[in-house]
Protein backbone atom coordinates (compact mmCIF):
# COMPACT_ATOMS: atom_id res chain seq x y z
CA UNK A 1 0.00 0.00 0.00
CA UNK A 2 1.28 3.25 -0.47
CA UNK A 3 1.66 6.18 1.63
CA UNK A 4 -1.00 8.05 2.38
CA UNK A 5 -1.68 11.24 0.85
CA UNK A 6 -2.32 15.02 3.33
CA UNK A 7 -5.62 16.53 2.89
CA UNK A 8 -5.18 19.86 2.57
CA UNK A 9 -7.96 22.73 4.10
CA UNK A 10 -7.69 25.61 1.81
CA UNK A 11 -9.05 28.79 2.85
CA UNK A 12 -9.61 30.46 -0.70
CA UNK A 13 -10.35 33.99 0.67
CA UNK A 14 -13.94 36.12 0.36
CA UNK A 15 -14.74 35.85 -3.67
CA UNK A 16 -12.17 37.69 -5.64
CA UNK A 17 -9.12 35.05 -7.30
CA UNK A 18 -6.78 37.70 -6.48
CA UNK A 19 -7.63 37.33 -1.96
CA UNK A 20 -5.88 33.81 -2.23
CA UNK A 21 -3.09 33.52 -0.34
CA UNK A 22 0.91 32.36 -2.09
CA UNK A 23 0.57 29.21 -0.01
CA UNK A 24 -2.57 28.44 -0.91
CA UNK A 25 -2.12 28.78 -4.66
CA UNK A 26 1.34 26.69 -3.93
CA UNK A 27 -0.93 23.54 -2.72
CA UNK A 28 -3.47 24.40 -5.46
CA UNK A 29 -0.94 23.72 -8.28
CA UNK A 30 0.97 20.88 -6.47
CA UNK A 31 -1.93 19.20 -5.32
CA UNK A 32 -2.94 16.52 -7.68
CA UNK A 33 -7.28 16.23 -6.33
CA UNK A 34 -8.70 19.64 -5.80
CA UNK A 35 -12.05 18.59 -3.72
CA UNK A 36 -14.87 21.45 -3.84
CA UNK A 37 -18.52 21.53 -2.20
CA UNK A 38 -20.90 20.46 -5.10
CA UNK A 39 -24.65 21.52 -6.09
CA UNK A 40 -26.99 19.15 -6.92
CA UNK A 41 -27.82 20.79 -9.89
CA UNK A 42 -24.23 20.74 -11.26
CA UNK A 43 -23.59 24.15 -10.73
CA UNK A 44 -20.15 25.01 -9.38
CA UNK A 45 -19.53 26.18 -6.11
CA UNK A 46 -18.75 29.29 -4.52
CA UNK A 47 -15.01 28.33 -3.64
CA UNK A 48 -14.49 26.43 -6.98
CA UNK A 49 -15.88 29.76 -8.85
CA UNK A 50 -12.68 31.62 -7.06
CA UNK A 51 -10.02 29.30 -8.00
CA UNK A 52 -11.30 28.52 -11.08
CA UNK A 53 -8.56 30.85 -12.71
CA UNK A 54 -5.90 28.38 -11.32
CA UNK A 55 -6.56 24.73 -12.20
CA UNK A 56 -6.76 23.31 -15.48
CA UNK A 57 -9.48 20.57 -14.99
CA UNK A 58 -7.59 18.72 -17.53
CA UNK A 59 -4.35 18.34 -14.87
CA UNK A 60 -6.46 17.76 -11.81
CA UNK A 61 -8.74 15.27 -10.42
CA UNK A 62 -11.69 17.73 -9.76
CA UNK A 63 -13.62 15.87 -6.70
CA UNK A 64 -17.34 17.16 -6.27
CA UNK A 65 -18.97 16.62 -3.15
CA UNK A 66 -22.60 17.13 -2.71
CA UNK A 67 -23.65 18.30 1.20
CA UNK A 68 -27.09 18.57 1.08
CA UNK A 69 -28.86 21.37 2.69
CA UNK A 70 -30.96 19.33 5.04
CA UNK A 71 -31.57 18.76 9.15
CA UNK A 72 -32.30 14.70 8.25
CA UNK A 73 -30.08 13.62 10.14
CA UNK A 74 -29.52 10.30 8.36
CA UNK A 75 -29.58 11.82 4.89
CA UNK A 76 -26.70 13.71 6.42
CA UNK A 77 -24.66 11.34 7.90
CA UNK A 78 -24.98 9.30 5.08
CA UNK A 79 -23.90 11.90 2.16
CA UNK A 80 -20.99 12.76 4.84
CA UNK A 81 -19.59 9.56 4.94
CA UNK A 82 -19.90 9.40 1.38
CA UNK A 83 -17.87 12.29 0.73
CA UNK A 84 -15.58 11.63 3.64
CA UNK A 85 -14.63 7.97 2.17
CA UNK A 86 -14.42 9.65 -1.32
CA UNK A 87 -11.36 11.74 -0.10
CA UNK A 88 -9.85 8.87 1.42
CA UNK A 89 -9.95 6.74 -1.35
CA UNK A 90 -7.65 9.01 -3.27
CA UNK A 91 -5.35 9.77 -0.13
CA UNK A 92 -5.27 6.04 -0.33
CA UNK A 93 -4.05 6.45 -3.92
CA UNK A 94 -1.19 8.59 -2.45
CA UNK A 95 -2.61 11.62 -3.84
CA UNK A 96 -2.71 14.88 -1.80
CA UNK A 97 -6.19 16.43 -1.47
CA UNK A 98 -6.85 20.46 -1.59
CA UNK A 99 -10.31 20.99 -0.31
CA UNK A 100 -11.25 24.13 -1.46
CA UNK A 101 -13.58 26.34 1.00
CA UNK A 102 -14.21 29.99 1.04
CA UNK A 103 -12.90 32.64 3.39
CA UNK A 104 -11.31 30.33 6.24
CA UNK A 105 -11.10 26.38 6.76
CA UNK A 106 -11.82 26.81 10.04
CA UNK A 107 -14.29 29.48 10.80
CA UNK A 108 -17.77 28.71 9.95
CA UNK A 109 -16.50 26.31 7.15
CA UNK A 110 -17.78 23.14 5.56
CA UNK A 111 -14.24 21.86 6.12
CA UNK A 112 -14.63 21.89 9.99
CA UNK A 113 -17.12 18.70 9.66
CA UNK A 114 -14.87 17.37 6.91
CA UNK A 115 -11.94 17.20 8.95
CA UNK A 116 -13.95 15.72 11.99
CA UNK A 117 -15.32 12.96 10.49
CA UNK A 118 -11.95 12.23 8.81
CA UNK A 119 -10.01 11.86 12.08
CA UNK A 120 -13.02 10.03 13.72
CA UNK A 121 -12.77 7.86 10.38
CA UNK A 122 -9.36 7.44 9.35
CA UNK A 123 -7.34 9.16 12.34
CA UNK A 124 -4.18 8.16 10.23
CA UNK A 125 -4.87 11.06 7.39
CA UNK A 126 -2.53 13.86 7.87
CA UNK A 127 -4.35 16.82 7.41
CA UNK A 128 -3.05 20.48 7.18
CA UNK A 129 -4.57 23.97 7.19
CA UNK A 130 -4.04 27.05 5.59
CA UNK A 131 -5.56 30.36 6.72
CA UNK A 132 -8.00 32.36 4.22
CA UNK A 133 -8.96 36.01 4.20
CA UNK A 134 -12.19 35.74 5.48
CA UNK A 135 -15.88 37.59 3.94
CA UNK A 136 -15.70 40.07 7.83
CA UNK A 137 -12.21 41.25 6.51
CA UNK A 138 -13.03 41.41 2.99
CA UNK A 139 -16.40 43.63 4.03
CA UNK A 140 -14.38 46.04 6.27
CA UNK A 141 -11.96 46.87 3.80
CA UNK A 142 -14.59 47.05 0.41
CA UNK A 143 -16.66 49.22 2.85
CA UNK A 144 -13.67 51.26 4.19
CA UNK A 145 -14.99 50.61 7.96
CA UNK A 146 -12.32 49.67 10.61
CA UNK A 147 -13.97 47.00 12.78
CA UNK A 148 -11.67 47.47 15.46
CA UNK A 149 -9.53 49.71 16.95
CA UNK A 150 -7.82 50.43 20.52
CA UNK A 151 -9.94 48.49 23.58
CA UNK A 152 -13.13 47.86 21.05
CA UNK A 153 -14.93 45.05 21.07
CA UNK A 154 -15.46 42.93 17.70
CA UNK A 155 -18.18 39.75 17.00
CA UNK A 156 -18.73 37.65 14.52
CA UNK A 157 -22.22 36.29 14.50
CA UNK A 158 -24.52 34.00 12.97
CA UNK A 159 -27.48 36.25 12.78
CA UNK A 160 -30.75 34.08 13.62
CA UNK A 161 -34.68 34.24 14.44
CA UNK A 162 -34.11 36.05 18.36
CA UNK A 163 -34.91 39.86 18.42
CA UNK A 164 -33.33 39.77 21.80
CA UNK A 165 -30.02 38.16 20.81
CA UNK A 166 -29.37 40.04 18.12
CA UNK A 167 -30.28 43.09 20.28
CA UNK A 168 -28.09 42.64 22.73
CA UNK A 169 -25.22 41.69 20.21
CA UNK A 170 -25.26 45.00 19.26
CA UNK A 171 -25.69 46.77 22.80
CA UNK A 172 -22.69 44.52 24.07
CA UNK A 173 -20.36 45.35 21.47
CA UNK A 174 -18.64 48.00 19.08
CA UNK A 175 -18.70 46.37 15.86
CA UNK A 176 -21.11 43.03 14.79
CA UNK A 177 -20.53 41.15 11.72
CA UNK A 178 -23.87 39.44 11.41
CA UNK A 179 -23.12 36.31 8.94
CA UNK A 180 -26.32 34.30 7.59
CA UNK A 181 -27.78 37.27 7.43
CA UNK A 182 -30.11 36.88 4.92
CA UNK A 183 -33.09 34.37 6.31
CA UNK A 184 -33.66 37.11 8.61
CA UNK A 185 -33.27 40.56 7.11
CA UNK A 186 -36.80 41.91 8.45
CA UNK A 187 -36.19 41.00 11.94
CA UNK A 188 -32.10 43.00 11.83
CA UNK A 189 -33.85 45.71 10.40
CA UNK A 190 -36.02 45.91 12.91
CA UNK A 191 -33.34 45.66 15.39
CA UNK A 192 -31.40 48.73 13.73
CA UNK A 193 -34.42 50.78 14.11
CA UNK A 194 -35.13 50.37 17.36
CA UNK A 195 -31.71 51.04 18.22
CA UNK A 196 -31.83 54.08 15.61
CA UNK A 197 -28.49 52.63 14.18
CA UNK A 198 -30.22 51.90 10.97
CA UNK A 199 -27.51 54.36 9.62
CA UNK A 200 -24.42 52.59 11.46
CA UNK A 201 -25.03 49.43 9.77
CA UNK A 202 -23.90 47.71 5.75
CA UNK A 203 -25.11 44.66 3.99
CA UNK A 204 -22.89 43.37 1.59
CA UNK A 205 -23.44 39.89 -0.96
CA UNK A 206 -20.58 38.14 -2.24
CA UNK A 207 -18.17 40.61 -1.41
CA UNK A 208 -15.14 41.20 -3.07
CA UNK A 209 -16.32 38.80 -6.03
CA UNK A 210 -17.19 40.14 -9.39
CA UNK A 211 -21.52 39.54 -8.73
CA UNK A 212 -20.80 41.65 -5.09
CA UNK A 213 -23.59 43.89 -3.73
CA UNK A 214 -23.68 46.80 -1.79
CA UNK A 215 -27.13 47.39 -0.59
CA UNK A 216 -28.94 50.07 0.87
CA UNK A 217 -29.75 49.09 3.97
CA UNK A 218 -32.75 51.65 3.68
CA UNK A 219 -34.33 49.65 1.20
CA UNK A 220 -33.78 45.96 2.08
CA UNK A 221 -37.32 45.35 3.37
CA UNK A 222 -39.07 42.25 2.11
CA UNK A 223 -35.77 41.73 -0.28
CA UNK A 224 -34.93 38.26 -0.65
CA UNK A 225 -30.88 38.11 -0.38
CA UNK A 226 -28.95 35.41 -1.61
CA UNK A 227 -27.40 33.80 0.93
CA UNK A 228 -23.96 34.81 0.75
CA UNK A 229 -24.68 38.07 2.72
CA UNK A 230 -23.70 39.08 5.68
CA UNK A 231 -23.69 42.80 7.39
CA UNK A 232 -21.80 44.78 9.70
CA UNK A 233 -23.11 46.92 12.23
CA UNK A 234 -20.61 49.69 13.77
CA UNK A 235 -21.33 51.79 16.18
Amino acid sequence: MSNLGILYGLGVGPGDPELITVKAFRVIQESPVIAYPKKLKGSKSYAHRIVDVYINPEEKDMLGLVFPMTKDEAVLEREWTKSVELVYGKLQEGKDVAFVTEGDPLLYSTFIHMMKLMQDMHPEVEIRTVPGISSFNGSASRLGIALADGDDRVAIIPAYDNYDAMREAIESHDAVVFIKVAKVIDLMLKVLRDLDLLDKASVVTKVTSDEEIIWDVQELDGVDLEYLSLMVVRK
